[in-house]
């Protein structure tokens, strides 16, 4: 029985000291992550600079043509023939649609028989008067009777002119039977076919030109945002661009329109139910790319900031609210600065508030970093070598801590053994 007694307490001491090295172990791990985790993450930085920027801001805005007229039936009659087609360009006074001319041939030299018959007319009355007024000397005839020869003459004169505008608006209406287009453009499609009556106290619309040599691009702006740009302007803020009534248009994929246009500023009005100001640009379009309807944003410039301050866009952090922020260095730690920012310029975007002269900007190294973790900035070269570097040291970093977490993991298995 005694003899027993120490092969039951083996595997206890065994327990025992294997117990004591895991301990041993778990004591000396905590020290070393704690040093890991002391390490300064390396970032690339930039110093956040002013610079003079001329400020414009982007909005939408319609193209509308400059002229459009639409082709309507000025005479009741049936059409005939339509001499284009559509989507062509078409010069003023070209012939566009033939109405059936037939009944208006008739009227018009229905008018010029009428006129005829009063120049005939005309002409003996005129004759019977010289002759009154010879006779009525001599007391040849009556005074009755000369008078009423004056007025037949007189209503005679009055029939031709009345004849004369009957001719001329037969003429007219048979010439309203041609429809030309009154104005140069592009047409569009024909609204009514051949065979169909259109009618002229209904004005049947036959089709419609626009003018797309040069055309309007209506926008609005809120009517408090000029304000604030009148009253920064006149703090001297900003300062107004030799420019600054020139506009550029920007297409859907970001494409610029490549002509610049004018900002047509008798054309500026408050709308009284939005509040926003309706302001009309006019843009050259040789090449009739802007067609009316389309939709474009419009660059207005707002003038210049002496110390507007840009910073590369990848700086800026998005929030799921849409809030804005940035990482800046201060005093080797980081630290988050709600910014906000406003227009675009290539790969720099504007900050408006938040940012001041001489900051230490994190551009790159974003992946283990957040407020309160110490850093070491490295000037960036706006480059790919630059935010790789970084980001490959940011990565190498707590490499160290993954290691001294395996240290304890090695002194395991050499207890175990």
């Amino acid at each position: 029985m005694l003899k027993s007694r120490p092969k039951a307490w083996r595997p206890l001491r065994v327990l025992f000291l294997t117990s004591v090295v895991l301990l041993a172990a778990c004591g000396d791990k905590e020290p070393q992550q704690q040093a890991g985790g002391g390490m300064k993450v390396p970032v690339s930085v930039v110093t956040v600079n002013t610079t003079p920027t001329t400020l414009y801001q982007d909005l939408p805005g319609r193209v509308e043509a400059i002229k459009e007229a639409q082709i309507r039936a000025r005479v009741t009659g049936i059409l005939e023939e339509i001499n284009f087609k559509q989507g062509t360009d078409v010069t003023e006074g070209q012939h566009l649609f033939s109405i059936d001319p037939d009944t208006y041939q008739a009227l018009r030299d229905q008018a010029a028989a009428q006129l005829q018959n009063a120049q005939a007319d005309a002409k003996a009355a005129a004759s019977l008067a010289q002759r009154y007024q010879i006779l009525i000397k001599e007391n040849a005839v009556s005074r009755q009777e000369y008078d009423n020869a004056m007025a037949r003459n007189a209503q005679a004169q009055a029939a031709i002119a009345a004849a004369q505008a009957n001719l001329k608006t037969a003429e007219i209406n048979l010439g309203y039977t041609k429809v030309t287009s009154p104005i140069n453009g592009r047409i569009g499609k024909a609204i009514v076919t051949e065979g169909a009556l259109v009618n002229a106290n209904e004005g049947t619309q036959l089709a419609v030109v626009q003018q797309l040599d040069r055309v309007y691009v209506d926008i609005r702006r809120p009517a408090s945002e000029l304000m604030s740009l009148r009253n920064a302007m006149a703090a001297g803020e900003l300062t107004q661009d030799a420019e600054g009534a020139k506009v550029t248009a920007l297409f859907d994929d970001n494409t610029q329109y490549d002509q610049t246009g004018e900002l047509l500023f008798s054309g500026v009005s408050v709308d009284p139910s939005t509040g926003q100001i309706n302001l009309r640009a006019e843009f050259a379009n040789p090449d009739n790319i802007l067609l009316p309807g389309m939709f474009v944003r419009v660059r207005l410039q707002n003038g210049v900031d002496e110390k507007a301050i840009l910073v590369p866009t990848q700086a800026v952090q998005y929030s799921n609210a849409g809030a804005t922020s940035v990482f800046v260095v201060k005093e080797g730690v980081v630290a988050a600065v709600p910014v906000k920012v406003g227009t675009t310029y290539g790969d720099k975007i504007l900050v408006n508030t938040g940012l001041a002269e001489g900051d230490e900007l994190i551009v790159a190294g974003f992946q283990k970093i957040g407020p309160g973790v110490p850093v070491e900035p490295m000037p960036w070269n706006s480059g790919p070598t630059s935010t790789e570097n970084a980001e490959e040291s940011a990565e190498a970093a707590p490499a160290e801590d993954s290691g001294a977490e395996q240290a304890p993991a090695q002194d395991d298995a050499k207890a175990s053994e």
